[in-house]
């Protein structure tokens, strides 16, 4: 009998910590969040958080189009 798989704990970070996490400065990842490359969740006028799984899938999405550039 094959038991489900538990779901994956969802991680989520604080500006901060996602600025952190990318390698990039806070400032760069407000603007990212602004040109809509980052997804951020507001909870509240002074909380935001960042999914891991939405930067996870940014760093995928900048290395594609790094890998794109360098073929041309």
């Amino acid at each position: 009998m094959n038991r489900p798989t538990p779901p994956q704990p969802v991680f989520n970070l604080r500006p901060s910590e996602a600025s952190h996490y990318l390698g990039i400065g806070l400032s760069t990842l407000w603007y990212y969040v602004k040109q809509g490359k980052i997804n951020s969740i507001k909870l509240s006028p002074r909380v935001t958080i960042f999914k891991k799984e939405e930067l996870d899938n940014f760093i995928t999405t900048m290395s594609e189009n790094n890998q794109t550039q360098k073929a041309v």
